[in-house]
């Protein structure tokens, strides 16, 4: 997988901790790797076993000078696969961790975009914050005042997101970030298969289309947006090359 990146001229890979277990996999991979990064956290859909305990393993993880930001945290209403008032718990902790450490927050939220809001208002006004996989159409202008990070995945490719599109042109283009969410999300013309790094090209195809950008400007663009957002990352290359 990171091979594979390289080849397609990624600079820069950063692998989402969901639980402590996972956590620990990708500050392992970031280690091992000089252009693989880690986050750190539970994805709220692992909420209910986020007690005191574990938390406090995230917080530990969290001092690695691998870890770009905490998270994936954050509310899931859809799949609601923990309680309500346990993801919202965690997603505070997780919030506190961020702000102890001087890190950003990755945060996921599906369905649940009115108290995400709510909550980032009242506990991370001086936080950095990524919104991952960015789907928030309904949310655009509060997302803008607030400064907070798009970051666009595979399906801002579809042809059934027009809203997607649009959200990514109304966008501060110093807060783009373009990502892959793998092993889901694979980009138009590889919807349904799985993800990887090395497919974000199709995804910056897209996107400098429809900012009207050429490919490597983009990429530049996005480049320095990462290292405002993760301070921690550093680049590879001056730029991501997306080769053709």
């Amino acid at each position: 997988m990171v091979f594979a990146a390289r080849e397609a001229g990624v600079g820069a890979i950063v692998q989402s901790g969901t639980d402590v277990a996972s956590s620990r996999l990708a500050v392992d991979l970031a280690e091992s790797y000089d252009d693989v990064w880690a986050t750190v956290g539970f994805h709220p859909h692992d909420a209910a076993e986020a007690d005191d305990l574990s938390l406090a393993s995230i917080e530990e993880l969290a001092r690695s000078p691998v870890v770009v930001a905490v998270g994936e945290t954050g509310l899931d209403f859809y799949r609601d696969r923990s309680p309500r008032d346990r993801q919202e718990h965690t997603f505070v902790r997780h919030l506190e961790i961020a702000r102890a450490a001087g890190l950003p927050v990755v945060v996921h939220t599906r369905e649940a975009e009115t108290r995400t809001f709510e909550l980032l208002a009242a506990h991370a006004p001086d936080l950095t914050v990524v919104l991952h996989c960015f789907s928030a159409v309904d949310h655009v202008d509060l997302v803008i005042e607030r400064g907070y990070y798009l970051s666009f995945a595979g399906n801002v490719t579809y042809k059934n997101a027009p809203r997607l599109r649009a959200a990514a042109a109304a966008a501060p283009r110093d807060r783009i970030l373009v990502e892959t969410d793998a092993p889901y999300l694979a980009p138009e013309p590889l919807r349904g298969r799985p993800n990887s790094p090395a497919l974000v090209p199709h995804t910056y195809r897209l996107l400098a289309q429809e900012l009207g950008l050429l490919l490597d400007q983009l990429a530049d663009l996005v480049a320095g947006n990462v290292a405002r957002a993760y301070p921690r990352i550093e680049l590879r290359a001056s730029h991501i090359e997306l080769r053709e």
